[in-house]
């Protein structure tokens, strides 16, 4: 089976260019696709933005009616799917995994396509996995970790920012290069995580999900 994976910025695909292999193993192929930020979904369903901006949902209805046509063309025996990576940040969950499938629901013929939204935000996907990030980050303040609940809409890269970057939040706020700094984290952190006890809901639907097409 091949994997499309698409993602709303750099951070998630260092993450999932890392943690995606130790799920499907080497019998499968995936490529990971990132884009410049997560937009929103057209009214009309039609894509308005042009292509080079590379906003993942204002470009959503036309990817997905793409990759119906493309994997239409792929033979029984090696199907393909797409995977759609991206935060659910301050969105209602029920609302927005409707209008996904609103938009999956108009193309014809429809790609197979699976949801996986992260709850709140991708790091806490780093944070479903506390071994993993201490293995990275030895000196992360647990004194904040240990008031972490996961999947928490608390603002999650800020908490992450607290436990481990100099300053916290407010510092690398200050600093600038938040997104450089995003990617960093994944980089350092996925390496050491184990995607079988991730302890992040929305990370097992993800991992169960793949699970289940492989």
């Amino acid at each position: 089976m091949h994997f499309e994976v698409l993602v709303e910025d750099q951070s998630g695909k260092k993450a999932l260019d890392i943690l995606i292999p130790k799920i499907i193993g080497d019998q499968h192929t995936f490529r990971v696709i990132e884009y410049r930020g997560i937009g929103r979904i057209p009214r009309n369903l039609k894509s308005g933005i042009e292509a080079n901006k590379r906003i993942l949902l204002d470009r959503l209805p036309s990817l997905l009616r793409g990759y119906g046509k493309t994997f239409a063309d792929y033979p029984p025996n090696y199907p393909a799917v797409v995977i759609l990576v991206c935060d659910l940040d301050d969105k209602c969950l029920k609302i927005f995994r409707q209008e996904l499938f609103s938009v999956l629901n108009a193309c014809n013929p429809k790609p197979e396509t699976r949801f996986c939204i992260a709850i709140e935000e991708g790091e806490a996907w780093l944070l479903g996995d506390i071994p993993a990030l201490k293995a990275a980050y030895p000196k992360a303040k647990d004194n904040v970790l240990s008031h972490y609940e996961n999947d928490a809409i608390c603002g999650t890269w800020e908490l992450l920012a607290d436990a481990i970057s100099q300053g916290g939040a407010n510092g690398l706020k200050e600093r600038g290069g938040v997104g450089q700094e995003k990617s960093i984290w994944a980089e350092s952190i996925a390496p050491h995580m184990d995607v079988a006890i991730n302890t992040s809901p929305s990370f097992c639907y993800f991992h169960k999900k793949i699970r289940e097409l492989i």
